[in-house]
């Protein structure tokens, strides 16, 4: 259990910092951190605290859904905006298109070992994640099919507030899945804690079986 607490809190602040380096590369982010963009660049209000604020409102969907949060899901509201909003008012302006993509590929890098730590700890889904299992679950479309309509819709408004969409919206997209797929293999919980039960099983096993 602290491991896993400690991996849910690293991974979510990975998340947030992560996220703040494809924002500071300029080159396009992802589609609900372009949403959260274009409400920051109409309301003034930071994005890190926009991401936080949308999270809250995408949890509401969750109940005529009758999703269940974890507590991971409410962490990831509290704590991936707030990292968000620190990191980047940490990292200094990057200029140079080199530069730029070598911080944005940095950043879609660590959004998934990030997203390997926080789903790895399995202490709920965030959010948007929740959002896409609920519509599955409720409407009986297919997962694909619910990111698709769901980020599309988003990247769309976003981007008509003044979200920026580019290279990196689309490098995003190409790159974090299979990203995701080599890391989560590594920081599941629950993985190691059965390769760790079946190792003292082939152990116990071993000293009961008489040699031939």
């Amino acid at each position: 259990m602290p491991r896993r607490i400690v991996q849910l809190l690293v991974g979510l602040f990975l998340y947030g910092a992560g996220c703040a380096l494809t924002v500071e590369a300029g080159l396009g982010v992802d589609p609900w951190t372009v949403f959260a963009q274009g409400l920051s660049v109409r309301t003034g209000v930071g994005i890190g605290w926009i991401t936080n604020i949308v999270g809250f409102f995408v949890l509401l969907l969750w109940i005529p859904l009758r999703q269940k949060p974890g507590v991971g899901t409410v962490a990831n509201i509290l704590l991936v905006g707030t990292s968000m909003q620190l990191v980047l008012g940490l990292v200094p302006p990057v200029s140079g298109f080199f530069a730029q993509l070598a911080t944005l590929l940095g950043g879609i890098v660590m959004v998934a070992v990030a997203s390997g730590l926080y789903i790895g700890a399995r202490f709920g889904p965030g959010p948007r994640d929740g959002l896409m299992t609920g519509l599955n679950a409720r409407l009986g479309w297919p997962i694909w099919l619910c990111r698709a309509v769901v980020e599309i819709s988003v990247l769309l408004v976003g981007w008509a507030l003044g979200g920026t969409v580019g290279i990196g919206t689309v490098l995003f997209a190409v790159l974090i899945g299979p990203l995701v797929h080599v890391a989560l293999p590594l920081l599941d919980t629950r993985r190691d804690a059965t390769r760790r039960t079946g190792t003292r099983h082939a152990d116990t096993s071993t000293v009961a079986e008489p040699s031939a």
